[in-house]
């Protein structure tokens, strides 16, 4: 920690200095005036992971509203993939404002929308035709997706899966497995939605070795036995469940799963709102197991921060839905369009894919090393830089561990580090750095959170 006198830069982006500096208390004074004016003007039910403003954010770091430098290992929840304000993502951003900021697409069309359109058909998994429509959020695109399948099947079940997360709309809410805070007092649900078990690993009761074949043996006989193949639209699964704790399902039970859809005509849908777009290592998680999706949602990271997220998928099916049934009013908004194409020529032209597994090497092996005599550490998982670390109370005892997460949380937090929680029992730490971080940042926030599991 440092001390050096307070200020504020002018700027964010990639020129913001690459420094942690700690030179006020976290959260300093300006932050809790924030958080009281926060208090007055805003729902309770808003809540935030870290009681620190913003002020500038860019590389691997967020400068607060009171000087500090902090180390971010969030992303804006996998949102900033390429950086805050990455420059080819600000360039095409600012050159689209001057020229006109909307017109509906639905009323005026412009050329923005179909060449994200057009570039996402490219990179998804498969060489089948294929056509995508944008919406605003990952939830919007969910929904989308499940009116695509409905309507291209003549069916109307879907199947999802324990730990899911898809969102906070009625029916994404409905789809989503965690209660607490999503679901807890927002009923009644959606009908005509179905929950298989996850092949996860770590959880599994009769041992990671045995998730594969026996989820799948679980999900077959859901889905033929017991809502029938010929009533279900789709299967909607996350390659990497983001918000459920970050768990890559067991080798192999993806791909069984989109077999046996394929078998029976369901849709097999691949939710890779926080997966997608570079963030393991491959543009999209689904290639890391060798399934190519008959439709895929993206957003989080698609845009730089721009509230942009999509639809991709097999041209039949998306061709089903009636003309003025799927769109929005700022749906493929135009600058949220030149965002998109930007953070498509910052991860080709950076070598970001690369740059994605690279970080999770450093980050998988580093957190292999971190003293464990405690047993508290139960799993390290994750793909590229998309990594978690699963808390619980000891050596042979699996319980999930939440306090000691928190206790982590405000360690890392007090000493310049910004960490993000996640799982259905509240003890999964996930880090999500910008793939902009530079290596000396990236060792340095290991190094804080050495220091704060030592500390437990």
């Amino acid at each position: 920690m440092t001390t050096v006198e307070t200020s504020l830069p002018a700027t964010g982006g990639p020129t913001l200095p690459q420094v942690r500096n700690v030179v006020a208390a976290i959260p300093g004074p300006r932050s809790q005036s924030l958080a009281q004016r926060r208090a007055q003007a805003l729902p309770a039910g808003l809540g935030s992971a870290s009681s620190v403003y913003a002020h500038a954010v860019g590389g691997g770091v967020m400068v607060d509203v009171d000087g500090n430098s902090l180390i971010d290992f969030g992303s804006g929840i996998a949102v900033t993939t390429v950086g805050n304000s990455a420059p080819r993502v600000v360039e095409r951003m600012a050159e689209q404002m001057q020229r006109f900021t909307h017109t509906c697409f639905l009323a005026n069309p412009y050329e923005g929308y179909i060449e994200v359109a057009e570039k996402l058909n490219a990179l998804t998994p498969g060489d089948h035709a294929k056509r995508t429509a944008l919406f605003n959020t990952g939830s919007g695109a969910v929904e989308n997706a499940v009116k695509y399948a409905r309507v291209a099947t003549g069916r109307s079940a879907i199947v999802v899966f324990d730990h899911a997360f898809h969102g906070r709309s009625q029916l994404t809410m409905t789809m989503t497995a965690k209660n607490q805070p999503y679901k807890q007092g927002f009923g009644p649900f959606s009908p005509e939605v179905y929950r298989a078990p996850m092949a996860y690993p770590y959880r599994w009761p009769s041992g990671p070795q045995n998730a594969a074949d026996e989820a799948f043996a679980q999900f077959a006989m859901l889905v033929d036995a017991q809502i029938g193949a010929s009533n279900t639209a789709a299967v909607v699964v996350e390659p990497i469940q983001g918000e459920g704790g970050f768990i890559v399902p067991a080798p192999g039970f993806l791909k069984r799963v989109a077999d046996f859809c394929a078998e029976r005509g369901i849709l097999f849908v691949a939710d890779e709102v926080q997966a997608g777009i570079a963030r393991t290592g491959a543009w999209f998680a689904s290639e890391h197991e060798g399934v190519v999706p008959d439709l895929i949602t993206t957003a989080k990271g698609l845009a730089g921060g721009m509230p942009l997220a999509a639809v991709t998928g097999r041209a039949d099916v998306m061709d089903a839905a009636h003309p003025g049934g799927i769109g929005g009013t700022y749906s493929g908004n135009p600058i949220a369009c030149a965002a998109a194409l930007g953070v498509f020529e910052t991860i080709e032209e950076e070598g970001l894919l690369q740059r994605a597994s690279d970080i999770g090497d450093v980050l998988l092996s580093e957190l292999a090393t971190f003293d464990n005599s405690s047993g508290i550490i139960g799993d390290i998982r994750g793909r590229g830089a998309m990594v978690a670390v699963e808390i619980v109370s000891g050596a042979g005892d699996s319980t999930p561990n939440p306090a000691a997460v928190a206790e982590v949380v405000r360690r890392a937090h007090a000493q310049g580090l910004l960490v993000l929680t996640a799982g259905t029992f509240g003890n999964v730490l996930r880090f999500l750095p910008p793939l902009s971080m530079p290596d000396h940042l990236l060792h340095e926030g290991v190094g804080i959170l050495r220091d704060a599991f030592a500390a437990l």
